[in-house]
């Protein structure tokens, strides 16, 4: 007789988020075999108290100290679980001695902190925060060789090259294809991308993602910051990491081998896909959501991404090959010309432009160590927030 495995004792840091969402719907069809020992969110207490209540979470933290004070005597608060605040908090369920799995689906560069904290307890990180490889991909992969830590993927792209290379002799891998939609402006001119609306960049086509990552992957970022996240995540160089756009988004990347194979992942646009596989690998459970179709008709088209209108893919690869600083240098310069955008301060089409001249002004920088790191990237945001006025 087949023995059943323990369920998976899981902590999501990010819970209130898209990325949060998903992990909930997969949480909710598979209750007996993963049980959430902790979440965490930034300030939306009410959505995140719902969570803690519905799933009967032991352990929360709030990494605003506002929300973290406001949340010690809100109603909803469970009298059973343990309620913690800001970094110290995130540490702490990071950390927790019986968790398996931390998923990281938090934005921006507060899961670093953690996800190191993760790695050096031995605990398997689930990672769709961009930002943990992007910034400090050498120093991640290193510890977690070190203290025998497992990183999986759960953004769709580098999910489903894990998948095609489950069991692979690295030797055999000629390259990485990472696919991307295009965005909502693939086929837009160059003039029509200097005439963009806020409005019009946070509608994605195929996606249902926050307003960061919708912009980004509007003018291919996100891909670029892929890239860099791939080599690191799969040990591959960048000459060996191509960009494909495929407006569908079925194919959610693919890997060619060097006898000329090329093996592909596919199913719907939908993030339950990627996170259940990489919460359960290496085991399958049965899906959330429907799959493909094949009674029905499915067109799938490929092209060459361009470079010209979209720079900042040009960019990301320029700022993997410098190495160093460049890498977190691009992703620091990106969140603050995003965010101008969204506030305003700048049309869209300055977003490539501000990221090239905080490269080209950000000093060679070589950061080792996790205060490195953070000091470089709070050189970089300073650098780039010049550019908004220069």
């Amino acid at each position: 007789m087949m023995m059943t495995p323990d369920p998976i004792k899981l902590v999501l840091l990010g819970a209130t988020g898209s990325i949060g969402d998903s992990t909930l719907k997969v949480l909710r069809k598979h209750r007996e075999h993963v049980e959430l020992l902790g979440i965490a969110c930034n300030s939306s207490i009410d959505p995140f108290l719902d969570i803690a209540n519905e799933f009967n979470v032991p352990h929360l933290a709030i990494y605003s100290e506002k929300a973290y004070q406001q949340a010690k005597n809100h109603p909803k608060l469970p009298t059973n679980s343990k309620l913690y605040g800001g970094m110290e908090g995130l540490l702490q369920l990071a950390t927790l001695p019986e968790a398996s799995h931390i998923l990281f689906a938090m934005v921006g560069v507060t899961g670093l902190q953690p996800a190191l904290a993760s790695i050096e307890a031995s605990k398997s990180l689930i990672l769709a925060n961009k930002e943990i490889l992007v910034l400090a991909g050498e120093l991640i992969t290193q510890k977690a060789k070190e203290h025998k830590a497992t990183l999986l993927p759960a953004d769709s792209e580098h999910n489903a090259i894990h998948q095609c290379l489950h069991n692979v002799n690295p030797d055999e891998i000629h390259r990485l294809l990472l696919t991307a939609s295009g965005g909502q402006f693939r086929n837009a001119t160059t003039e029509e991308l200097q005439n963009v609306t806020l409005e019009q960049a946070l509608k994605h086509p195929n996606w249902d993602m926050g307003p960061k990552v919708t912009i980004d992957s509007s003018t291919m970022a996100n891909k670029g910051l892929e890239i860099i996240e791939a080599r690191w995540l799969f040990d591959m160089p960048a000459d060996k990491i191509q960009v494909v756009v495929h407006p569908q988004s079925i194919v959610h990347s693919m890997v060619e081998f060097k006898d000329g194979s090329i093996l592909a992942q596919l199913s719907p646009p939908e993030m339950t896909f990627a996170l259940q596989n990489a919460i359960f690998h290496p085991r399958r459970h049965s899906r959330v959501l429907p799959t493909l179709d094949f009674s029905q008709t499915h067109q799938f088209d490929f092209s060459p991404p361009d470079e010209k209108r979209f720079p900042c893919l040009r960019l990301a690869k320029d700022a993997l090959n410098a190495g160093g600083a460049a890498p977190a240098t691009f992703n620091a310069a990106n969140e603050i010309a995003v965010q101008a955008f969204i506030d305003k301060l700048i049309p869209y089409h300055y977003i490539p432009g501000i990221i090239e001249k905080t490269l080209q002004q950000m000093p060679k920088l070589h950061p080792a160590t996790l205060e490195e790191i953070l000091e470089a990237d709070q050189v970089a945001r300073k650098i780039a927030s010049q550019q908004l006025t220069s």
